[in-house]
């Protein structure tokens, strides 16, 4: 059977442009003699949609252009499947069914996810009676994203007690509209998947998974084809709109796995991509330093907006080196950024002796440190208000675990663009960035990590090693490990109260952030709701 995949980009609330998307994947579909045009989940009003779903005019408007889609069959002999919105006995996360200008059938999404970044189930009522769906001679399985979710095979146990795919066994064809955001290994997981679950149904099975960033969440597309005995026959791209036909009797295929600094730069640059153009930004600003962190960042801002569309900003400190102002230069200029000096040293002295009649100053003291951070800050948020620049942040997931950040300094900005990457993993990626050649200069790579907030300060002055470190946030914050566990495992405990302590007391600088991509299975943010004041450790 030849089905047209529509691997496209929704926008959250952009419900006729998105709608003009669907038609556009159905009118290729028709040109090259698919019988089947499969989109992502909830198309028509973009995902997640979050509290807008409870707007009544978005829910009316959705459902009018649902119709308007339905109609783009009535010329062809195409079968268009789209997710939608839909009010049936509750509100519904729906799959519309479409054959000669008409909505012939709607399928409701069976299982509603409430972990991690999901909660549907504040939106949502489930579907309890999965059917197969007949339209135009063939007999095809809907099921939406989670649906497929629940092979034993997979997971330590089930989250539901009722298998769709149990249920849909069967048919010509199963499909599933998806909208599944990534993580690293996540297109390998989904392979597995989706073999598993074409293999129980007995039925080829198609998988239509949206691409593009929406706020902190990341959708990589990496659509899927398998016959009806588990091969997988086509993976289209990561990280890219693709319109494409396949056939579901085909070849089997081996699909390579990217590594992990490619699948994450990729992931990366195609969130702050996302994020500038639907909040309305085409440039970009950030505060270049000379560190590794914000050579990173300006790496992936370049590669999202282009050289053109992005300002680096030095502003050098009192204790600030020669040296980074020189790699901070040459940085920018191997990147072909537009590279400005604003030096701060004059602007903390003045503040400092506004200051000094209500806190005497203590030089190198971290309220010196912290003012020399937030007059960076002032200057790259006087840059954005003027200039409309989206500001960029640089803090890396290290640093904001263990709160070494300041409010309203670094952390000013529109988009903590590494927010959810470790510091190791941040010399990773440049790593990759570098494999052809250095430029990220080798001086940023090599010297040890730095404020330069203080004289010869080094991150180590306050913190562990970075490898160290992160090995511990990964048990405490991502494996959600005890400190005795950890402990067990090997680590100081000394080391570990105080980590956690310090993770613990910086939740209140966490809930004041810009919002950060998300390229891991537990980042801080949608997916991590701590609260602020408690006591637990």
């Amino acid at each position: 059977m030849r089905v047209c995949i529509g691997q496209i980009a929704p926008i959250v609330g952009d419900v006729v442009g998105n709608g003009e998307r669907c038609r556009e994947v159905i009118a290729h579909a028709a040109r090259e003699g698919a019988r089947v045009a499969l989109l992502p989940e909830l198309a028509i009003c973009g995902y997640p949609p979050l509290d807008l779903i409870f707007r009544r005019d978005l829910l009316a408007a959705c459902r009018e252009e649902a119709e308007a889609v339905a109609a783009a069959t009535r010329e062809n002999d195409v079968i268009a499947i789209y997710g939608c919105p839909w009010e049936a006995g509750g509100l519904r996360n729906s799959a519309v069914v479409a054959y000669r200008g008409e909505i012939v059938a709607v399928r409701h999404k069976t299982l509603l996810p409430t972990y991690d970044v999901f909660d549907e189930s504040r939106y949502f009522v489930p579907e309890a009676s999965p059917r197969i769906v007949e339209v135009g001679g063939l007999s095809i399985a809907v099921t939406v994203c989670e649906d497929l979710w629940n092979e034993p095979g997979m997971f330590p146990a089930h989250r539901y007690a009722l298998d769709p795919v149990a249920c849909l066994t069967g048919a010509d064809l199963m499909v599933n509209l998806s909208a599944s955001p990534f993580h690293p290994g996540k297109a390998a997981d989904r392979r597995r998947l989706v073999s598993a679950q074409a293999a129980q149904a007995r039925a080829p099975l198609v998988y239509c998974n949206q691409v593009g960033g929406n706020d902190h969440l990341v959708f990589d597309g990496a659509s899927l084809v398998s016959d009806a005995q588990g091969n997988i026959l086509a993976q289209l791209a990561q990280f890219e709109a693709e319109v494409t036909i396949v056939e579901t009797d085909g070849e089997a295929v081996a699909v390579p796995d990217p590594g992990y600094a490619e699948e994450v730069l990729g992931a990366l640059t195609l969130g702050v991509r996302d994020y500038a153009a639907r909040c309305g930004f085409k440039t970009a600003v950030l505060g270049l330093s000379g560190g590794i962190d914000s050579a990173l960042v300006l790496a992936i801002a370049v590669r999202a907006l282009g050289a053109q569309n992005c300002l680096a900003v030095g502003m050098p400190g009192p204790y600030s080196s020669e040296g980074s102002v020189v790699d901070a230069a040459a940085l920018a200029k191997n990147l072909g950024v537009p590279w400005q000096i604003v030096p701060i040293t004059e602007t903390v002295g003045r503040l400092e002796a506004a200051l000094g009649t209500v806190i005497p100053p203590v030089p190198g003291d971290v309220t010196e440190q912290n003012l020399q951070a937030r007059a960076r800050g002032t200057v790259l948020m006087a840059i954005s208000n003027r200039l409309g620049h989206l500001v960029l942040t640089t803090g890396n997931k290290s640093e904001l675990a263990v709160g070494y950040c300041t409010l309203y300094g670094d952390m000013c900005g529109g988009l903590a663009v590494i927010a959810d990457v470790y510091k190791t993993d941040v010399y990773r990626l440049c790593g990759y960035i570098n494999r052809d050649g250095p430029v990220i200069p080798v001086a940023t790579v090599q010297k040890p990590p730095s404020a330069e907030l203080a004289p010869n300060q080094t991150d180590q002055d306050s913190l562990p090693p970075y490898p160290v470190l992160d090995a511990i946030l990964r048990l405490y914050v991502e494996q959600q490990r005890g400190i005795d566990e950890i402990v067990g495992l090997g680590h100081d405990r000394a080391l570990v109260e105080r980590v956690v302590g310090l993770v613990v007391r910086s939740e209140y600088k966490r809930a004041q952030a810009a919002p950060g991509l998300r390229v891991s299975q537990r980042a801080f943010g949608i997916g991590r709701r701590m609260p602020v004041a408690q006591r637990w450790r």
